[in-house]
């Protein structure tokens, strides 16, 4: 019989009558006696960050998986992100995600369902986000940054579904990482040819035609559209992962980089 799920939470504020969040005290200065907190909330995130890195040091190979909240069960998308985590997991790879609701569940369910161990970094909003009942090992989190490194840190790839505004941030993030030499033999997913057409076409035209990036930069994702395809481009790329040294390349390669 599987165990109960293992939470791992620091402190987090309670802002159901506010509305604040610790993101958005941090980036608002009303008057100078901020100032004054600024050490302190260093400290917050510093502790933040120790907790992540504590609760994920020691977990086996992983991928995060993305995608949006706001679907239901019965949405085809639900299934299809279920049927990802569970080949994932059959792969022998841990499943990371935002620890919510829609496809971020269904992954998390997918994973467990497949035996591997199913990972939530929840973080903290105005409205309530819970973490979601198939995760195995739960992390809440204050700060987004803080979060985001462990998407990336702790992850060998992404696997990016259809989303809103924090999905095309994760999958921009994790572009710019690519692009730039800071992260390597990462690979990345989007799932859903039909979803991700229009934003391919912006970036190839005006994008790529007015030298924003080069054309090669296109192919640092994969579109799929079911699991199996998934499950073969992330072990492809894994399987050529080879130890990178810090001179490996050159320092200076200003074509490629974009992380202005």
């Amino acid at each position: 019989m599987r165990e109960e799920p293992t939470i791992r939470r620091g402190r987090v504020t309670t802002t159901k009558a506010t509305g604040v969040t610790e993101d958005s005290a941090l980036l608002q200065r009303r008057d100078a006696s901020f100032v004054d907190a600024d050490p302190w909330r260093v400290l917050r995130i510093l502790s933040e960050f120790v907790e992540g890195f504590d609760a994920l040091a020691a977990i086996p190979p992983a991928v995060s998986v993305f995608g949006s909240a706001r679907i239901s069960r019965e949405d085809p998308l639900y299934e299809q992100a279920r049927q990802v985590g569970q080949e994932l997991a059959r792969a022998g790879l841990a499943v990371i995600t935002g620890g919510g609701p829609g496809v971020m569940e269904a992954a998390n369910r997918g994973c467990r369902e497949g035996g591997g161990l199913s990972i939530g970094c929840n973080i903290e909003l105005p409205f309530e986000q819970k973490i979601n009942d198939y995760v195995d090992l739960g992390i809440d989190f204050r700060y987004f940054f803080v979060r985001k490194t462990m998407f990336v840190k702790y992850a060998e790839g992404f696997v990016v579904f259809p989303g809103g505004y924090g999905t095309l941030d994760e999958l921009f993030e994790a572009l710019t990482l690519i692009q730039t030499g800071k992260v390597h033999h990462f690979p990345v997913a989007l799932f859903g040819s039909a979803y991700w057409a229009g934003l391919i076409d912006w970036l190839k035209d005006p994008v790529v035609a007015e030298g924003n990036i080069a054309p090669k930069d296109i192919d640092l994702f994969k579109i799929c559209d079911d699991a199996n395809e998934v499950i073969e481009h992330v072990t492809a790329v894994l399987r050529g992962k080879v130890p990178v040294e810090p001179d490996e390349e050159s320092a200076v390669q200003p074509g490629r980089a974009d992380a202005k």
